[in-house]
């Protein structure tokens, strides 16, 4: 049973199919790296990160042939059977863009505009107000996406002129804080004032630091009710990347705040972008927030087990569960909750298989091969000799038969 985090309340927003913010699920997003223009190969990326559990995909437009090759993307999903959400990454010119090429602004199910750079000096109002207009022209929701880099520097330069004459003055990294808060909110209400309704608002406050994340979105959430996006933007490579990532994740979501997430992880050379989708599953995962593939407990082992024995055998059971979630997933309902236990002495081994679904325990290191299986909290087979590992995928098979619920086919 997934936990109860109460969330906090926001407006929800329905972008393409999905709906972000109120009572729906905590949503997976993930953004292609191909040049947008480059239609087959941005296609097949999409189709990767959907495959994978992204439930909204964002691309850069950046220029003409990004913006016309939009449609072009969309009708190729479409004929390949996927209508996953796309969302429109605009900086500098996405006024022009859209305007210019209205098939693109039509395609999209949601705009991404970040008030740093959507114009700059007198130009900007203008250049938000040609961007809101487009949204409601269209329909469309928007996200006010506020970055740490990109920082509304109009914004920054008044809170830190204010900041100078108080007699007890905040710091600098304090000021930036504020300044991202009040970038992202007044851009907000701005939107709303020119007609787009909250319904059609989504923000997000990003920066590259874990603290002044938690800091950053603890304000924007005491503060407003507009749907919340999550990410700890520029988060690095590789394991700092990933840990940072769910470190200020896990803490924002554990208080209730965020509505849709994603990681900003820089894949090692060649790795497939995939890995940031997976990053946040596991997140939302281990919080108990949403189930996503059953969960495989395995202990670490110690001077009590067979060592590569009982990591053959861990690995074994959760690649087996890995590859048959490609049917389980199709073919039962609810499977994906389903706890595995796969332990290696008679320490927990025993008591860490009753309190899963079904589980096996090895005897521990010098003892011949015998491994207790339990189902349902009740011993149910003895396994012994030279087979154990293919013995429980085959009962592993048979119980999600017989314990899930055949998926009903719309």
């Amino acid at each position: 049973m997934l936990s109860k985090i109460k969330r906090h309340k926001t407006q929800p927003v329905q972008v393409g199919k999905v709906w972000i913010g109120g009572d729906a699920p905590i949503l997976v997003q993930s953004m292609t790296n191909t040049s947008t223009s480059d239609v087959n190969g941005t296609i097949d990326q999409i189709l990767e990160l959907e495959e994978s559990g992204s439930e909204i995909i964002r691309i850069t437009v950046n220029d003409m042939d990004a913006a016309k090759a939009v449609p072009q993307i969309v009708e190729g999903l479409y004929k390949k059977g996927s209508n996953v959400p796309l969302v429109g990454c605009f900086h500098y010119n996405g006024h022009t863009l859209l305007t210019e090429v209205p098939e693109c602004a039509s395609s999209l199910s949601k705009f991404r505009i970040n008030p740093g750079n959507v114009g700059f000096g007198e130009k900007r109002d203008i250049q938000f107000e040609k961007f809101i207009d487009i949204a409601l022209r269209y329909d469309k929701p928007i996200r006010v996406g506020v970055n740490w880099g990109s920082l509304d520097q109009n914004v920054s330069k008044k809170l830190m002129d204010e900041n100078a004459n108080l007699s007890e003055p905040k710091s600098s990294n304090e000021i930036l804080r504020d300044a991202l808060v009040i970038s992202a909110l007044s851009s907000a209400d701005k939107a709303m004032e020119l007609g787009l309704p909250k319904n059609k608002i989504i923000i997000s406050c990003k920066t590259s630091k874990v603290q002044d994340l938690v800091a950053v979105y603890r304000d924007i959430a005491s503060r407003s009710d507009y749907a919340l996006h999550l990410g700890l933007t520029e988060a690095g490579m590789g394991r700092k990347g990933m840990i940072a990532t769910a470190s200020a994740l896990s803490v924002l979501l554990q208080e209730g705040i965020g509505d849709t997430i994603r990681a900003s992880i820089t894949p090692q050379p060649g790795q497939s972008r995939t890995e940031e989708v997976l990053l946040c599953q596991n997140v939302l995962q281990a919080l108990d927030i949403r189930s996503f593939v059953p969960q495989v407990s395995a202990c670490p082992g110690c001077g009590r087990t067979t060592s590569s024995y009982f990591q053959k055998l861990a690995q074994d059971v959760e690649g087996f569960i890995k590859s048959e979630m490609l049917i389980w997933k199709e073919k039962y309902s609810g499977v994906e909750n389903m706890n595995v236990a796969v332990m290696g002495c008679i320490v927990n081994g025993p008591g860490e298989s009753k309190h899963a679904d079904i589980g096996i325990s090895l005897p521990g290191t010098g003892e011949n091969p015998s491994a207790p299986v339990f189902i349902d909290g009740e011993k149910a087979h003895t396994l012994r000799g030279d087979n154990i590992t293919q013995e429980f995928k085959v009962i592993l098979s048979q119980y999600v038969a017989s314990r899930y619920q055949i998926r009903e086919k719309v």
